[in-house]
């Protein structure tokens, strides 16, 4: 499994509620995505910046999720937008419940 790491700069007054009411339609699409396991939305309003943890069955799928995924986010106002993989060490992972 992969974990697919993005991050970037959002304006704060389109996090929180704003992007909780406005975004349920997009999370819900995001489930239908080939190879998708999960997903943590993360925000933090005091710095800007605004992103998303997924798990992934494959690399293959991560990166082209996170290719199609970049340019939506861009339309929306996000800007810096970085994408980082990392390989899931499942055993370990298990043991802290991370999976």
């Amino acid at each position: 499994m992969i974990l697919l790491q993005i991050n970037f700069d959002f304006p704060a007054e389109m996090m929180g509620d704003a992007l909780t009411n406005g975004a349920k339609g997009l999370a819900e699409s995001i489930n239908k995505e080939e190879g998708f396991v999960s997903k943590i939305w993360i925000e933090n309003a005091d710095t800007e910046e605004s992103g998303g943890i997924y798990i992934f069955k494959d690399r293959d799928s991560a990166e082209k999720y996170a290719q199609m995924h970049s340019k939506r986010v861009e339309d929306m106002g996000a800007k810096n937008i970085s994408c980082k993989y990392f390989e899931i060490n499942e055993v370990l992972s298990k043991i802290n419940k991370g999976i």
